[in-house]
């Protein structure tokens, strides 16, 4: 028979059981919430621990209570002065509902929601819950190595910084005991008797055993000293390589008349997912925001995700922007440079070669990873769902797809496609390949 002990620790004043207990009833409740602080919140925000509110109906242990407003009842009521015994009360209506109930009514407060704090694990596990996705591998860092200091032990010879005096004062101890160095409190007890022999005035033999002890004691006491130089123990340092840790996400996304704000929610979905999964392969993050119709300009989230804009859609305006802030701030060396893209597929015919060739010559060999995502409706994927009828910019990048393994393009229809296409594109075997 095989016993499972939980020896995880509880958090700060709370039962564990109790907690994971709570969360298996109102789990309902937490999915719901999260997915609206997900659509509400910053992508940066995504993952990190924080109080989502859920509704108090439903949270309350299911229990049998009595219905007062029906049925006789017999009870006596301090301080009444209106009724006597054997008067009739009448029956309240059956909607009433009292001032402390749950609802709120004209002259009382009704109940309000409940908040309830979730740690980031907690709050990845109820976000990634029905995706199943695999165990995601980072693509391969940057060639260019960082060197960081890591403990190696203990030498004897050092900086007087690094002097570990806990371990100096141990071996010390261990090399006193060993050559049995006379300690003060013994000198000080063979002292103090001989000064009281001393003080009788007599010359005894037992006084001149004690004095020729006491001479070799401290002799053997200044022989082996308190603190050696082979006593004595510093910290050790070593450097060991250590890839670059630093990141940068660049988000490009059409806003044109085109794009609907369903369209607009579907990458921004995806841009979440991607963000949490470079998050845990680096320790350092930064978000680049590019929107582009005709023209291209990095903006901040909020602009990025809900200003609205309307003219024709240019695609090589936004490669332009991406090439540009790379080369103003991130220099390819020292930066782990990936990339996502959304757009419905259009693009003007006048522009495909400038793409192919933006794409081609700068970005994709700059990048780790470059994803795009073609976003539409049902209709629009029955119209593109043949391979001689594409969109314009799926026709301009599957021509990178056989050249580039650092690049795939996946299309999305509906909020349901995100994380299958997500861990198709982030999948071991893709890793691999790129």
């Amino acid at each position: 028979m095989m016993h499972f002990i939980d020896r995880r620790l509880n958090p700060k004043g709370k039962s564990l059981p109790n907690r994971q207990r709570f969360m298996r009833r109102a789990q309902s409740q937490i999915r719901k919430a999260v997915k609206e602080a997900v659509s509400g919140g910053k992508i940066t925000d995504i993952g990190h621990k924080g109080r989502i509110t859920i509704p108090s109906k439903g949270l309350s242990e299911p229990r049998f209570k009595y219905d007062f407003t029906k049925g006789k009842h017999d009870r006596v009521l301090p301080g009444n002065k209106e009724f006597s015994a054997g008067d009739q009360i009448k029956r309240p209506p059956s909607s009433a509902e009292g001032k402390g109930g749950k609802k709120a009514s004209d002259d009382g407060d009704g109940e309000d929601n409940f908040q309830f704090s979730l740690s980031r694990e907690e709050f990845l596990e109820v976000f990634f819950e029905d995706l199943e996705l695999p165990d995601l591998v980072k693509t391969s860092l940057k060639e260019e190595v960082e060197f960081e200091k890591q403990r190696a032990g203990y030498v004897r010879v050092g900086s007087p910084s690094n002097l570990d005096l806990k371990r100096t004062m141990r071996h010390s101890l261990a090399r006193r005991i060993s050559m049995k160095r006379p300690g003060s409190n013994d000198i000080d007890e063979l002292r103090s008797e001989i000064l009281a022999l001393e003080a009788k005035g007599k010359k005894t033999k037992k006084l001149k055993e004690l004095q020729e002890k006491l001479e070799a004691l401290e002799y053997r006491r200044r022989f082996i000293p308190y603190i050696d130089p082979l006593d004595v123990r510093f910290k050790s340092y070593t450097k060991f390589p250590k890839p670059n840790t630093r990141a940068v996400m660049f988000c490009l996304m059409d806003v044109s008349g085109s794009m609907s704000e369903g369209m607009k929610d579907l990458a921004k979905r995806f841009f979440m997912l991607l963000h949490l999964f470079l998050s845990t392969q680096y320790e350092r993050v930064e978000l680049v925001f590019i929107r582009h119709t005709h023209m291209a300009k990095e903006v901040d989230e909020e602009t990025f995700f809900y200003s609205r804009e309307t003219g024709g859609t240019i695609v090589s305006s936004a490669l332009e922007e991406m090439q540009k802030v790379l080369s103003d701030r991130y220099p390819v060396g020292e930066w782990n440079i990936y990339a996502a893209q959304a757009s419905d597929g259009d693009n003007f015919a006048s522009d495909r070669e400038k793409c192919l060739s933006i794409m081609q010559e700068t970005i994709l060999p700059a990048c780790q990873y470059f994803s795009y995502i073609e976003v539409m409706d049902e209709q629009e994927l029955e119209i593109f769902k043949d391979e001689q009828n594409m969109t314009d910019l799926w026709k301009i990048y599957a021509q990178l797809t056989p050249d580039f393994n650092n690049f795939a393009m996946r299309r999305v229809v509906k909020s349901n496609d995100i994380f299958p296409v997500f861990q198709d594109l982030f999948s071991k075997e893709h890793a691999k390949g790129a």
